[in-house]
């Protein structure tokens, strides 16, 4: 029986803990065994078994050292050395990395077990954290450093947050170091075109880049029979922020007419008692069943958001009829084409207006369809399934 590891900051929650954990399960489904390290928030009974790398305190001393000395992904020694021999005794045949950053992992020591252990590496990348110096996402600042050596971070107070040192440069030589340590055992996967792109221009230019649109779970996200009449828009982001697009409704608010209704999802109390009148604010909700309702008693989907991959807010919305208005920023314009969505420039507050209007005439039937062809959640993790199995007689043709 295969073997498979897959390694997210959390397992079965938010977006990469259930892309992975969805993964695992239809490994399991194809006769695989599954396992799926994480550092926090399991929430959920899984089809795969389950290692926690390291505990709450670790996490903290990890969080501790990156805010003071920029060392984020270089703390949590013992943990992913106890971590790596879990490993040892596993054996894996294929190990597939997702969120490695979060406060829980030491990259250093799990890239040289890897280069030991000489076996396959997926890695899907659900930001661009694995080739900066420092941030997650630098679409927002424009920063293109990047490109050739990280240097005077101007993200340096972004996730993950520096108080003191700027240690860029450091980071991004070391990242260097220990992701191409691995040579051809690497396959990247990217969500989205717009961050392969990205990836192909970074040090990772010569490794094998391959992108892969991320899915939705069409029995969960589905159209309402009873769809609100309303011109209701809804928001929807795991944490609200400027870039994610939340001073933008703000501004968007005072410009639309009144008759519009808007709903943001995943607000923190305090961003609730903050907004303005006509604005319904919603905190953060783990029950996806609520969130479906949500989007499909919505009549538009609007994302303003500054910098992200490939949004599963969108994908989401989509499958549950619901077309979508977007900024053109980063893969978020790929969920839709001129029959499902809009999109607009960044910051274009007269021109969200006028998308909307236009979103409210495109077809919920056609939403669904798209959802439906590209991004139904069977079809792309078995994607996933394919290319390991790929890699593995690709490894045994090779010895």
């Amino acid at each position: 029986m295969k073997r498979l590891v897959q390694v997210n900051v959390t397992a079965g929650r938010g977006s990469t803990g259930v892309i992975a954990d969805e993964i695992g399960a239809m490994a399991v489904e194809r006769g695989w065994e599954s396992w799926i390290a994480y550092g926090r928030e399991p929430h959920r009974e899984s089809a795969s078994k389950l290692i926690r790398i390291g505990s709450d305190f670790d996490m903290r001393m990890h969080g501790l050292e990156s805010r003071l000395l920029d060392n984020h992904g270089l703390a949590s020694r013992a943990a992913t050395r106890r971590f790596v021999r879990q490993l040892d005794e596993i054996k894996p045949d294929v190990v597939h990395l997702h969120n490695i950053h979060g406060y829980y992992l030491n990259y250093p020591i799990l890239f040289r077990w890897l280069k030991e252990w000489g076996g396959p590496v997926v890695w899907t990348l659900h930001d661009c954290w694995p080739f900066t110096g420092h941030c997650a996402h630098f679409m927002f600042d424009g920063c293109e450093k990047w490109r050739s050596e990280c240097k005077d971070c101007s993200l340096k107070a972004s996730y993950p947050a520096s108080l003191l040192a700027d240690n860029s440069r450091r980071n991004f030589n070391r990242k260097k170091t220990s992701f191409l340590s691995v040579g051809s055992q690497l396959r990247l996967v990217a969500c989205s075109d717009c961050v392969a792109d990205y990836t192909r221009m970074s040090f990772f230019k010569d490794v094998d880049v391959r992108r892969l649109h991320n899915g939705v779970d069409l029995r969960i996200f589905r159209p309402s029979d009873n769809r609100d009449k309303k011109k209701r828009i809804i928001g929807v982001a795991s944490v609200w922020s400027k870039a994610k697009g939340l001073d933008d409704f703000v501004k968007l608010r005072s410009l639309l007419s009144a008759d519009y209704e808007i709903v943001l999802v995943g607000l923190t109390a305090a961003q609730r008692a903050s907004l303005p009148s006509g604005i319904t604010g919603i905190e953060r909700t783990a029950d996806r069943n609520e969130l479906a309702k949500l989007y499909a008693e919505a009549a538009v989907f609007v994302n303003p958001t500054y910098e992200d991959n490939f949004p599963t807010v969108n994908i989401e919305a989509l499958a549950c009829g619901t077309p979508v208005v977007t900024y053109r920023t980063g893969g978020s314009p790929e969920a839709v084409d001129e029959k499902t969505g809009v999109v607009v420039e960044q910051g274009d507050i007269a021109g969200l207006i006028d998308a909307i209007e236009r979103a409210r005439g495109l077809s919920p039937d056609e939403c669904r369809k798209r959802a439906e062809e590209r991004f139904d959640k069977n079809d792309r993790y078995a994607d996933y399934i394919a290319l390991y199995e790929r890699l593995l007689i690709n490894n045994s043709i090779e010895l």
